[in-house]
């Protein structure tokens, strides 16, 4: 039998793997972008882990509003990459601070 201490485990080690990812990479905003996407796995994982063990589907419908601001994210994200590609030709987080309005 599966332990609730054990989906509590592999919810710690992919928000550990996100952050690391953002620490670790500061250079590639689709990187950042993709570290931002598994430490919000990690969190849904959490709370459809709770929800089952505690027998309540409130953080299984939690998690579809969470999902939705993720892919809300992850679509505004890439298109404003896209844009700062086709102006720059270059997606570096450090070429990035030197916009002007």
């Amino acid at each position: 039998m599966i332990e609730l201490s054990d989906f509590l485990i592999l919810g710690a080690i992919l928000f550990a793997l996100g952050m690391a990812g953002i620490f670790l990479n500061r250079k590639n905003a689709i990187v950042l972008l993709m570290s931002i996407e598994l430490i919000l796995l990690a969190v849904n994982f959490n709370f459809i882990a709770f929800s089952t063990f505690m027998g309540d589907l409130a953080g299984q419908v939690f998690v579809f509003f969470i999902l939705t601001v993720a892919a809300a994210e992850s679509a505004i994200g890439l298109a404003i990459l896209v844009t700062l590609f086709r102006s720059r030709e270059s997606i570096n987080v450090a070429d990035l601070d030197t916009m002007k309005g």
